[in-house]
């Protein structure tokens, strides 16, 4: 049972991953956070961002100043060293590819409770970081707690997959763009599927507005762009 506050031990080592994460990105990267005055500093809040590589949730974590409950994929808790390490940082298991009631009833209890939750809409990493459609989760997750959600855009992160020795050679810029919070507008009753897929569009769309032309795949030409290229 996914547990809403920490072990002393679990506070230990997720204080350990967060020097750990931010001492690699000083050294590694050359990171700019934009529009961080927009993050609410109280209440729940629903984070939602494109997914482009293995790090993003660690420039999440040490960029937007809050303390955040994250979904992870299931296969991670599997083995108990790397699940307790996934635990400490935050995450709860969630089963891709379906509906996962568990999953869903641990994001609730994460904003009933007035905490701030983190998730990729699109579900899995783009392998080309273009914006790719999203499953309904996000859209179901912000309409059932009513709470706001704030975007984020997270550019130069791609280029992960060419090994620490280039990161060292080139300290790449990564952006981490942050636009401001917004609500989900939807009428009377129960959404079909097919409509909670539509709001997670939107979702989608808020995203998309904060990255350059480049990053925005499936939603090329659908918005306007606040996002800069390196």
């Amino acid at each position: 049972m996914f547990q809403l506050h920490q072990t002393r031990t679990q506070r230990i080592i997720g204080l350990l991953i967060y020097l750990f994460s931010s001492a690699l990105i000083f050294l590694l990267t050359r990171r700019e956070v934009k529009g961080v005055d927009s993050v609410p500093e109280h209440g729940p809040l629903l984070i939602v961002a494109n997914h482009i590589s293995m790090a993003d949730q660690y420039f999440i974590d040490v960029s937007l100043k809050r303390r955040i409950r994250y979904m992870a994929k299931e296969e991670l808790f599997r083995y108990w060293p790397l699940r307790l390490l996934v635990e400490s940082f935050g995450a709860f298991p969630v089963r891709r590819g379906g509906v996962d009631r568990r999953a869903l009833d641990n994001a609730y209890r994460v904003l009933d409770s007035g905490m701030a939750l983190f998730m990729f809409p699109e579900g899995t990493r783009s392998k080309d970081a273009r914006l790719q459609p999203p499953f309904s989760g996000s859209a179901l997750i912000a309409l059932r707690n009513s709470v706001p959600i704030l975007p984020v855009g997270i550019t130069g992160l791609e280029n992960l997959r060419k090994g620490l020795i280039w990161w060292l050679f080139h300290r790449p810029r990564v952006t981490v763009n942050i636009g401001c919070p917004f609500y989900l507008k939807h009428g009377d009753g129960k959404l079909s599927r097919k409509q909670l897929i539509e709001l997670a569009g939107d979702i989608m769309e808020h995203i998309a507005e904060l990255l350059p032309p480049r990053y925005q795949g499936y939603y090329t030409g659908r918005v306007d762009s606040n996002g800069t290229e390196d």
